[in-house]
């Protein structure tokens, strides 16, 4: 083989994968990020806060009446 056509080669297939590298970092860069869809948990508002201790008093108000009656 032609040592010249084999450097030709190598130079196109040089250019085409710079041209793919630069194509996905384009797509990369123009797609939205992630959300983080982990495990943990969800933060609650103050509004939200004051619905689940007024509910857990009532809860606790009825289970102390439970065992007095009994």
């Amino acid at each position: 083989m032609d040592l010249r056509n084999i450097l030709d080669e190598l130079y196109m297939e040089r250019e085409r994968m710079r041209r793919t590298i630069a194509a996905l970092e384009e797509f990369a860069s123009s797609e939205p990020p992630q959300a983080h869809h982990g495990r943990g948990r969800k933060s609650m508002g103050a509004a939200e806060r004051h619905e689940v201790s007024e509910r857990m008093k009532k809860y606790w108000a009825n289970r102390r009446k439970g065992k007095a009656a009994r």
